[in-house]
């Protein structure tokens, strides 16, 4: 069996062949892959292994995992029949957008994505509108807090942004297809005749960096104390086995650590705190490749820049936000780092010492 290094197996027992047999064999419905890929997943299946398995691609699998887990709090929800079964039967695809809102949002979005037929962008956008709309330190005027509302307002915003009238004519026919209230639509039929603009406020770019050279990825070694040491002592060191890319330790007792080159930035933070993400986790996301990424950040510095970014809990969840403005939410740590991890090419090559100094 094959084991993933950031799922610990699980305990509980599960009928893993059964479970394989099942997404190979698509039997059900895609809210049941998912939840199988989970169990497996905690049972200390890999990604890659279930892949080999069943046909289930890595990037599909947490998919379905995610919109599995989305789908069943819109059960809990005020969800009409109509919705939950139609996504009950397709749409993983959407409901992987909505796992950045809360559940009640998630609900709204559910069931306006399928009175407007949205496909997966539109859900994306539409997410991203209602997360940022819930932010606003206080409700934009004439704007009402619903998911047709919230893709008018920024559509709004936009427009009022862009010189092209073609762009701007976009914007205002799409922000007037999906808008809720009426004084919403007074807003945006406005901009048909106002064509003031109003200078864009943007986002900074994140802090990333790579590992360049074999000599910046750091060994991370046990002491044993200071001599003279016991037998006892000695016996009592662990033994280390980094986990790639980064390195990462695990203990059974401490948790983990990592090590990170000594770069100045590295030496400024006070309190420096590490967490592992995809991609697709972070705003502004740096690339379409699926290597994890290594987040630092420094939880002394919690005071608002509109130049930083900040570590902020959403329905108890970790998320690193950008905010224009004062957030209403508590700032949990400022992002001090992205890191890459170092790209070996051919790692057994470099582990022959005279192949290395050659």
């Amino acid at each position: 069996m094959s084991y993933s290094p950031y799922s610990p197996p699980s305990s509980d027992p599960i009928d893993a062949d059964a479970l394989l047999l099942q997404l190979r064999r698509k039997q059900g419905q895609w809210v049941e892959w998912g939840q199988a890929c989970l169990q497996l997943q905690k049972a200390g299946y890999a990604p890659d292994r279930i892949f080999e398995e069943t046909g289930f691609e890595p990037v599909q699998q947490n998919q379905v995992i995610v919109a599995a887990q989305v789908y069943t709090s819109l059960e809990k929800g005020d969800l009409d029949e109509e919705t939950r079964s139609h996504f009950a039967a397709k749409g993983s695809d959407l409901l992987y957008e909505f796992r950045i809102l809360t559940q009640p949002d998630r609900v709204k979005a559910a069931k306006f994505s399928l009175a407007h037929r949205l496909d997966a962008d539109e859900a994306h956008e539409l997410a991203k509108a209602i997360k940022d709309f819930s932010r606003m330190r206080s409700q934009p005027e004439g704007f009402v807090r619903e998911p047709g509302d919230a893709i008018a307002y920024l559509c709004w915003k936009s427009a009022r942004q862009h010189k092209d009238i073609q762009e701007r004519s976009r914007l205002i026919a799409k922000g007037l297809r999906f808008v809720h209230s009426a004084t919403a639509r007074q807003h945006l039929e406005h901009l048909l005749i106002d064509f003031t603009v109003i200078s864009q406020a943007t986002a900074p770019r994140l802090p990333l960096y790579r590992q360049e050279s074999p000599e910046e990825c750091p060994r991370t070694i046990p002491v044993a104390g200071q001599l003279p040491l016991s037998l006892e002592d000695w016996q009592a060191v662990p033994f280390l086995e980094p986990v790639a890319p980064f390195g990462l330790i695990h203990s059974s007792d401490k948790g983990a650590f990592v090590s990170v080159p000594g770069w100045q930035i590295i030496r400024s933070i006070n309190n420096p705190v590490a967490l592992l993400a995809q991609p697709e986790q972070l705003p502004q996301a740096p690339s379409q490749s699926s290597e994890p990424l290594l987040v630092i950040v420094d939880r002394d510095r919690r005071d608002w820049s509109s130049d930083r970014y900040f570590l902020v809990a959403t329905e108890g969840q970790l998320e690193l936000q950008w905010f224009e403005s004062q957030p209403e939410t508590a700032l949990l740590a400022q992002l001090m780092l992205i890191l890459r991890p170092h790209q070996i090419f051919d790692e057994e090559f470099t582990k022959e010492l005279w192949q290395v100094e050659e």
